[in-house]
């Protein structure tokens, strides 16, 4: 009944769902003919002479400490199985994690960083947003924020809703 008034008023109806965990072996294969598809050779492995200067393929023991607490590493993780069928790249720095996805102009990404105890996600805005956590374009989690596990979920799904986009000057 609630869809009919829905579509009467000339608004279309939720969609109910969400993604359905999706087992290795289908993830792998989608990611080959995804690949096939693209005639792309991507290495799957950063090349040394890529890394930022800064870039140290390793976080610091306390950010890696705090990653993995908040468990955004296990999310992002998911979200690159699911929604991008593997073809995510993550890169580690010291102070932070960094999920990269698309090619040439369309490249985007989410990155996390930690400053202090508090968890930092770089926004796709640059000014404040209505959020109280919103810091001049970076949503900052104190430690209270990023031990619940649904606020982290939330965030990351809309960090992957909304990215951030590469600039070319990156």
């Amino acid at each position: 009944m609630a869809d009919q008034d829905e579509s009467q008023n000339g608004r279309k109806p939720m969609i109910v769902g969400g993604a359905r965990e999706r087992p290795e072996e289908e993830v792998n294969e989608i990611t080959q003919m995804i690949e096939e598809a693209q005639h792309s050779s991507r290495a799957r492995y950063i090349p040394a002479e890529d890394l930022d200067e800064h870039a140290t393929t390793r976080m610091s023991p306390h950010v890696a400490e705090i990653v993995a607490a908040s468990k955004v590493d296990v999310i992002l993780q998911k979200f690159n199985r699911d929604y991008l069928y593997g073809m995510g790249r993550f890169d580690e720095y010291e102070g932070g994690l960094l999920l990269k996805w698309g090619d040439g102009y369309s490249r985007k990404h989410i990155w996390i960083t930690v400053d202090g105890d508090n968890l930092l996600f770089q926004t796709s805005h640059e000014r404040k947003c209505s959020k109280p956590y919103c810091i001049g374009g970076q949503h900052v989690f104190t430690p209270e924020m990023w031990r619940d596990v649904r606020q982290i979920n939330a965030e990351l799904a809309e960090q992957f809703q909304r990215p951030v986009q590469e600039r070319t000057d990156d």
